[in-house]
């Protein structure tokens, strides 16, 4: 916030009743002549006394469906001859002379149609607002400035700030389309085959550029600085469908795409949906995108970084659930234990858990160092647990965690069993052996007996020899902690065995 900002207008403070209204007579539309000409020469009055000479062009917009200026808009907005790229040089961020600025000022003070913050960071504002409203904001106090423009017959008040501040959502994080975002847009593109993507370069004005596997470069470096993205799904081939899909009443944005592969849009009501619907009769593809914000579903959006991977850009998207799930991701880590509760168990063994919003998942392995038949032998819905993130993935949005990471491993301990003579029950035969059960528990640790240790004779069906149930007793011969199994051997068990009777 800039420590001097005046309110800057034609307007005589003495004609403003006990509630702050003026009353007097001067009209609240530009003369576009000798007022105006004082206001431009106060701005550069407060420039030159506050040592600038460039201005930063901040969150631009063009008039939409309304205006709610007291002169009716012109063409181009105001903006004609300003820049030499058109309007494709009115963005965010964009550097102009005093000149083009007080240029802009003018074109604000007429109601043409366009608007924006004049700034420079930290140190000086311009801000238009409605009815011949000024507001000039310094790090210095410009006496001179001050002076100069109570002699061209102009009011300055002191304010303790602009009311066209840039108030930020602190709610809202916004997602920059950073290396992130373009590879979850190359991801959303090979699910969907093709999608659409929104880029509103000035607000009230946007371009439609549909993406598919090979051109999303191409797309992306043709760009706008600072631009709002917002990725949605393909049109429908069905335009039939789409026609039908016209409001009886309300404002919406109608897209298609013709035989040779331009995009259009238009905005329009129900009166003129008739003479839309025979524009795009032949289309081969086209959509109907809502204008209300509750009802514009995108899959996901994004503000365009500076080059240097800054995001400067002060406006913000509407941010959508993957918005949402973007914003936690990023203050997760790997490694970070978090805390949650059991929201579904799948019947292919993947367990959901919600960690303040955003659905993780542990798959079964990842639950116990102990075996399992099924998640729900260890957790249970509703159930609070504490898990270990495995990986944060920003493109697919997914978080795997590790129950069994924040417990003590047992199998170390195991390991320091070998050469103990373990008895349980045979749970398994498969065509190389049998498994035992080593604890007296439902999830106890299972070892391997191969073919080879089930008999002195060789074995070619393990179950010849033992089946599912029987009782078996093996020496504990090897544990494998880096791919975790047990290798046990009877025949080696019944060798100790006879060692010991010798030795008694």
């Amino acid at each position: 916030m800039l420590p001097y900002v005046h309110r800057v207008t034609k307007y005589d403070p003495a004609d403003r009743d006990q509630h702050g209204h003026y009353t007097g007579a001067e009209p609240a539309i530009s003369d576009h002549g000798p007022v105006e000409a004082a206001y431009l020469q106060a701005v550069t009055a407060f420039a030159e006394g506050t040592g600038v000479d460039q201005l930063a062009i901040r969150e631009p917009e063009i008039g939409g469906l309304a205006h709610f200026g007291l002169e009716p808009p012109v063409d181009g907005y105001g903006l004609i001859g300003l820049f030499p790229d058109g309007l494709a040089g009115f963005h965010d961020g964009a550097q102009v002379s005093i000149t083009a600025g007080l240029a802009l000022v003018r074109a604000m003070l007429r109601d043409n149609g366009a608007w924006c913050r004049l700034e420079v960071e930290g140190a000086f504002a311009v801000h238009v607002g409605w009815d011949q409203y000024l507001y000039v904001g310094s790090t210095r106090p410009c006496e001179t400035a001050l002076a100069q423009t109570r002699s061209l017959g102009l009011f300055p008040e002191r304010l303790d700030a602009s009311p066209y501040d840039f108030a930020p959502d602190a709610l809202h994080v916004q997602r920059p389309a950073d290396a992130d975002f373009w590879a979850r847009v190359r991801w959303t593109v090979s699910a969907y085959r093709a999608t659409f993507l929104e880029e509103t370069y000035v607000a009230n004005a946007s371009r439609w550029h549909r993406l598919t596997r090979d051109n999303i470069e191409a797309v992306r470096s043709q760009l706008a600085p600072r631009a709002q993205l917002a990725v949605w799904p393909d049109l429908l081939t069905d335009v039939d469908a789409v026609l039908a899909s016209l409001p009886d009443m309300g404002v919406v944005e109608i897209l298609w795409e013709d035989e040779d592969g331009r995009i259009t849009s238009t905005v329009a009501d129900e009166t003129q949906c008739e003479s839309v619907a025979y524009r795009i009769a032949g289309a081969r593809a086209a959509a109907v995108v809502s204008l209300v914000v509750d009802e514009r579903h995108p899959l996901f959006t994004a503000v365009l970084p500076d080059s240097d991977g800054i995001l400067r850009a002060r406006w913000q998207t509407e941010p959508t659930p993957s918005d949402r799930d973007w914003a936690f991701l990023k203050t997760l880590r790997r490694g970070q234990v978090v805390t949650g509760t059991v929201t579904s168990i799948a019947d292919f063994g993947v367990t959901f858990v919600d960690i303040g919003g955003f659905t993780a998942m542990i798959n079964i392995p990842e639950l116990s160092w102990r075996p399992s038949n099924h998640p729900s032998d260890i957790v249970s819905v509703g159930q609070e647990i504490t898990a270990e993130v495995l990986d944060v993935d920003m493109v697919r949005e997914r978080v795997p965690l590790s129950l069994k990471a924040v417990q003590e491993d047992p199998w170390p301990q195991l390991a320091q069993r070998i050469g103990q003579v373990v008895t349980g029950p045979v749970t398994r035969i498969l065509p190389f052996g049998a498994f035992v059960r080593i604890e007296d528990r439902d999830d106890g640790f299972e070892g391997l007996v191969h073919n080879s240790e089930l008999d002195a004779s060789p074995v070619e069906r393990p179950e010849d020899v033992v089946q599912v149930g029987d009782t078996l007793t093996g020496e504990i011969i090897d544990v494998d902690l880096t791919r975790r199994r047990i290798t046990l051997s009877p025949i080696q068990a019944a060798t100790a065995g006879l060692r010991d009777q010798a030795h008694e």
